[in-house]
């Protein structure tokens, strides 16, 4: 069920509810009206034959005759009068006796002085009634024709009024409902008509105030995530194709070329030496790209521990320089601190590592001495780590660059291998450990990384 036919159906009902009780009130009230109103007339009709009875002024005969010819016609009001000791003295038709008084009823009334009851559907009263001194019980009764019948009417009119109004809610509500919603039409338009090759259509905005502003607002803001992240999905597949196209295409010439003609034991070891060269650069890209999808991990999915970083850098030397010998690191601390916390932060040890290795690296592998400074301190709730070289530095376009992924700006120059994902790699593990890290770079100058990170 679509929503509009729902809204409709549900502000239908919930309208048709509340009208059904108007109504029912209306009638309730109704016939409250009309029975107070006949026990009045039942009253005052009593009263005036007990009083025409009781002054001699229409003898009986005459008054029962009066009432017999009237009920071929109306619903006559049937009249008896009883002295307190339940003596009759006069009755419209007893023959009929409606009301069927006993001593029960009598007593009622002589204490109550009046009562009203109802007898197969008559209304009867019966009252205490003063007559030159003395006391008489005059009763009541009668048929209430006329307030029946338009009761009747009553309820026939509210029922075609209720069947009328319900159907008029509808239409009202599918109107208005189908109004409502048919903003909500148009978005489903535009939605239908961004595909992955017009990803760059957007959502109008007709009033950023209201609830349909507000969607097509957040709806717009997902698209530009989408796109970015389509955009950088594309570039990322260019990228890496590209990047393994290389050293697939060095690793099949070479054993291609050493299968052209026989060759001596030396020749081949050379060969295989370098399709093992070839294939360690595709092994290290491989590694490169798995430790930036983890990179790209969600806080809550990381394990995250509390971690010194001066043991963390002395572990990172010892396992840069088992595989480079040749490196030199330096590792200065700049401050003593008792506590502890101060140089320990929360993060995850193997992205840290990372990290921290790849910036390392960068400064020993592009200094003509092959070594990186690397200081450490804290200052407020920072823990700061500054990585430094005396290398060739870096123009202002590699700055720019520096941490886009695949960008390896002018390290062609200096013979240094690399396949630029080790700086967009650590500053990503520095900012999902919400820290900052930033560079500052000369030519001939050397190059220094500021890495920090909240302590504990």
């Amino acid at each position: 069920m679509k929503i509009r036919t729902s809204l409709t159906l549900k502000n239908t009902a919930a309208t048709a509810a509340v009208f059904l009780l108007c109504l029912t009130a209306i009638y309730l009230v109704s016939e409250h009206t009309r029975r107070r109103t006949f026990f009045h007339t039942l009253e005052s009709e009593a009263i005036t034959k007990a009083h025409l009875f009781l002054q001699n002024r229409v003898d009986a005969r005459t008054m029962q005759e009066i009432y017999l010819n009237n009920r071929n016609f109306i619903d006559e009001v049937e009249v008896a009068v009883y002295t307190t000791d339940f003596r009759m003295l006069y009755h419209d038709a007893i023959q009929n006796d409606i009301i069927k008084e006993d001593a029960a009823m009598i007593a009622r009334i002589l204490q109550d002085r009046s009562i009203e009851f109802y007898v197969a559907g008559y209304q009867g009263v019966g009252l205490l009634y003063a007559f030159e001194g003395k006391n008489y019980i005059v009763t009541a009764a009668a048929y209430d024709r006329y307030g029946h019948d338009n009761l009747a009417n009553l309820r026939t009119t509210l029922g075609l009024l209720f069947i009328i109004g319900v159907f008029l809610l509808f239409v009202t509500g599918y109107l208005l409902a189908r109004a409502a919603l048919l903003p909500i039409r148009g978005i489903v338009r535009e939605a239908e008509a961004i595909t992955a090759s017009h990803i760059d259509r957007r959502l109008p905005v007709r009033n950023a105030g209201d609830e349909l502003g507000e969607l097509a607002l957040a709806f717009n803001a997902l698209l530009n995530r989408l796109e970015a992240s389509f955009n950088a999905q594309k570039s990322f597949v260019s990228n890496v194709s590209h990047e393994l196209r290389t050293p697939l295409a060095a690793l099949m010439a070479e054993l291609d070329l050493s299968l052209q003609k026989e060759r001596c034991g030396a020749e081949y070891r050379q060969a295989i030496h370098h399709a093992l060269q070839d294939a360690g650069r595709m092994t290290r890209l491989i590694d490169g790209l798995l430790n930036l999808a983890k990179a790209d991990y969600l806080q809550e999915q990381i394990k995250m521990e509390e971690i010194r970083l001066d043991e963390l850098l002395l572990d990172v030397r010892s396992l840069i320089l088992r595989a480079r010998p040749e490196y030199r690191i330096e590792l200065l601390f700049e401050r003593e601190e008792d506590d502890d916390r101060m140089i320990t932060v929360r993060g995850n040890l193997y992205l840290l590592t990372i990290a921290i290795s790849n910036l390392i690296e960068n400064n020993c592998k592009y200094s003509e001495d092959h070594t990186s400074c690397v200081h450490i301190s804290y200052w407020e709730q920072w823990a700061i780590l500054r990585f430094s070289d005396s290398g060739s530095g870096m123009s202002e376009e590699e700055l720019h660059h520096l941490f886009t992924l695949f960008y390896r700006g002018e390290q062609q120059e200096t013979m240094a291998e690399g396949h630029g994902i080790g700086m967009p790699l650590a500053r990503k593990i520095i900012q999902l450990h919400h820290g900052k890290i930033t560079v500052h770079s000369e030519r001939k100058q050397g190059t220094t990384f500021l890495v920090e990170l909240p302590h504990v």
